[in-house]
C-alpha cells in the first residue's frame, strides 16, 4: 500500500524522473565537447576513492588541434622574473587564449627556478639533470614529461631520454624534469613501500592507455605507493610522473571551482583558443 501523501501517482513518477535527471547531471564530469557525438576533449573532476582527489585530463588527440595547447609556463614573455602563481599567469595569457586547467610541473630552487631538464618552445632552460643525490627528485629512477611540436606526449625515465636525445630520436618542444617516477611501463617504482607511513599532498601526471593525459593533485596526503598505485590501477596509466608534493602541491581547475594561491617554479597547463 502506497502512503498517501497528497500526490497522485503520476506525479510521483514524475517527481522520481526528475529526481533521477538531477542525480545524474550531479555525477557527470566538467568538460568541454570535441564534437557533436559528445566526446569530451578535457573534464576535471573531485574524487573520493581510493582516496580524496582532483584531477583532470584532456584527449591527446585534442592536443593536434589548434584549438588546445600543452603548455610549460615560467617567466612572462619578455619578463625574466617568474610568474610565481596562477593568477598572473591567467592575466598575461593573450586574450585569444584561455586557461582551462594547471598545476605546478615539477621541483624548484630557491629563486622558483627549476632545477631538472626543462624545455619551452624548444628553448632549453635546464639541461637534463642526471646525477645521483638525496630528496624525491633523486629517488631513482626519475623521469621527464615531453612532447614535440606535434603535442605527441610522452614521460620517459631519465637516462633513457637522455639517449634518445644524443641520438636525434627525440626534439622536445616542452619538456619538465622531476622525479620519482610514479608508474613505468606498467609497474610502480620498484623503492615504494606498500606498507609506508610518509604520507603528503602530491600530484602528478601519466600518459595512459584510454589516450588521455591525466593531471592528479591528492587533497589529503598520501603514500608514493598509493598515489602511484592510482595511476596504475585506476586511471591505466603505464607511465606517470611525480611532480612534487607537500606545500608545493597546486591546482588551478576553475570548472571545480579550485585555484591555489601558492607561489611555485614552472606551471602546466592547458589553454584553449576558442572558436569564432
Amino acid at each position: 500500500m502506497i502512503k498517501d501523501n497528497g500526490l497522485m501517482p503520476n506525479s510521483i513518477s514524475s517527481l522520481a524522473l526528475a529526481l533521477l535527471a538531477l542525480s545524474i547531471s550531479a555525477c557527470q564530469p566538467i568538460g568541454a565537447d570535441k564534437s557533436d557525438t559528445g566526446t569530451q576533449s578535457w573534464v576535471c573532476q573531485s574524487q573520493e576513492l581510493p582516496f580524496t582527489y582532483s584531477a583532470c585530463s584532456i584527449d591527446a588527440e585534442a592536443l593536434n588541434s589548434e584549438r588546445y595547447s600543452l603548455q610549460l609556463f615560467w617567466q612572462p614573455s619578455g619578463g625574466s622574473k617568474p610568474l610565481l602563481t596562477f593568477a598572473n599567469l591567467v592575466n598575461t595569457l593573450p586574450k585569444t587564449q584561455n586557461l582551462v586547467f594547471a598545476m605546478n610541473a615539477g621541483m624548484y630552487n630557491e629563486r622558483y627556478a627549476p632545477i631538472g631538464y626543462t624545455v619551452i618552445e624548444g628553448d632549453e632552460i635546464r639541461a637534463l639533470n642526471l646525477n645521483e643525490g638525496g630528496g624525491n627528485f633523486h629517488l631513482l629512477p626519475n623521469g621527464v614529461m615531453w612532447w614535440d611540436k606535434s603535442g605527441n606526449v610522452q614521460i620517459t625515465e631519465s637516462n633513457a631520454l637522455a639517449k634518445q636525445l644524443n641520438s636525434g630520436k627525440a626534439k622536445p618542444w616542452y619538456a619538465t624534469q622531476s622525479g620519482p617516477m610514479l608508474v613505468i611501463n606498467g609497474k610502480i617504482h620498484p623503492q615504494f613501500n606498500p606498507d609506508s607511513t610518509s604520507s603528503k599532498f602530491r600530484n602528478g601526471s601519466g600518459v595512459c592507455s584510454d589516450g588521455s593525459i591525466q593531471f592528479v593533485n591528492s587533497d589529503e596526503p598520501v603514500t608514493f605507493y598509493q598515489f602511484a598505485s592510482l595511476f596504475k590501477d585506476d586511471l591505466s596509466c603505464p607511465n606517470a610522473l611525480f611532480l612534487d608534493g607537500g606545500i608545493a602541491s597546486a591546482l588551478y581547475a576553475p570548472s571545480i571551482d579550485k585555484h591555489d594561491k601558492k607561489e611555485m617554479g614552472v606551471m602546466i597547463g592547458v589553454t584553449e583558443t576558442p572558436e569564432n
